[in-house]
């Protein structure tokens, strides 16, 4: 019952776009707070759903939106194909051969060095890496799609190196990254690996069964934690204005005079300092004044051992 209404919600707003809670649950006979429930399971899963609220407001999907191809396996749509190819043999029906053109011209083909998804091609590969970032997302979606379990071979941060089997539930993308959340059997308990850190990945040929969860059991501030965040406050030349949007996001970068400023809280370590060093004087630190000094002490010794 709760999956069917699911997809009857997820169908009516790929038709409609835009729709209230109250309509939903009316229809649907399921309360308001069931609907955003469903709204935010559907979120976990990757649909791009907007909740406004207010008077004017409602629940709207991305005008971009598409179900994939992958809404079908690829069986499916080889049945699909064929039950097709064998009908029209007997009738000669102009939209029967229409519906199966439609359906062969996209046909379901492996691809390694792209990610693709309706309108929506990501490629996060380094510049040069053609295909090693792709093949592991392309293992990572199919292990979340189809409730795979998979073996990666996982360096941390901290540079710890170590085997991990995890059953992924969901891809994160945040701050330009992407990310699996999964349940490692190593821990026993949920973590968040980057696919950049992931060195390889490969099936095992297990299944497992999808716990429920929301979008509340998820940490999605997994990276760093408030209290390990610094207020910083820069002023950005207008010539590095573009390279700065990219690290700190347009929202957060505002115009004073003939330069920009932003200000926002940041992880304070030596990261930070070298970032800050890699715009080669464009971005200046106005606050706070201990991160300033190590930012001018760093630069000092860089001039030091070139001179």
């Amino acid at each position: 019952m709760k999956y069917d209404v699911m997809l009857k919600i997820l169908n009516l707003l790929l038709q409609r776009r835009s729709i209230t809670a109250v309509e939903l649950a009316r229809r649907y006979e399921v309360s308001v707070r069931s609907v955003y429930r469903y709204i935010d399971e559907l979120v976990c899963c990757g649909v791009p759903i907007e909740i406004a609220r207010g008077r004017y407001g409602g629940l709207t999907i991305a005008d971009t939106y598409r179900l994939p191809t992958g809404y079908f396996t690829r069986e499916e749509y080889e049945a699909v194909l064929n039950a097709l190819d064998a009908m029209s043999s007997q009738i000669s029906d102009e939209n029967l051969l229409s519906a199966r053109d439609k359906l062969e011209s996209k046909r379901k083909y492996e691809k390694r060095e792209l990610a693709v998804c309706g309108n929506i091609i990501i490629d996060g590969g380094t510049w040069g890496d053609g295909v090693k970032f792709s093949q592991k997302m392309a293992v990572c979606e199919q292990a979340v799609n189809y409730a795979k379990q998979i073996l990666i071979d996982y360096i941390s941060r901290e540079g710890e190196h170590s085997k991990r089997i995890i059953d992924p539930y969901v891809l994160i993308f945040k701050k330009n990254v992407w990310y699996v959340w999964a349940f490692c059997h190593t821990k026993q308990d949920f973590r968040t690996f980057k696919i950049g850190r992931i060195r390889s990945a490969a099936f095992t040929g297990k299944t497992f069964k999808k716990r429920e969860f929301t979008r509340d059991d998820i940490d999605l501030n997994f990276y760093y934690k408030d209290d390990e965040l610094t207020e910083v406050t820069f002023e950005i030349e207008k010539n590095s204005i573009a390279d700065a949007e990219e690290w700190l996001g347009i929202d957060n970068i505002e115009p004073r005079g003939n330069a920009f400023c932003s200000n926002l809280k940041l992880r304070d370590d030596e990261s930070l300092v070298n970032k800050i060093l890699s715009f080669g004087g464009a971005v200046k630190v106005l606050q706070p004044e201990e991160l300033r000094q190590r930012v001018v002490a760093a630069a000092r010794k860089i001039a030091e051992n070139n001179a």
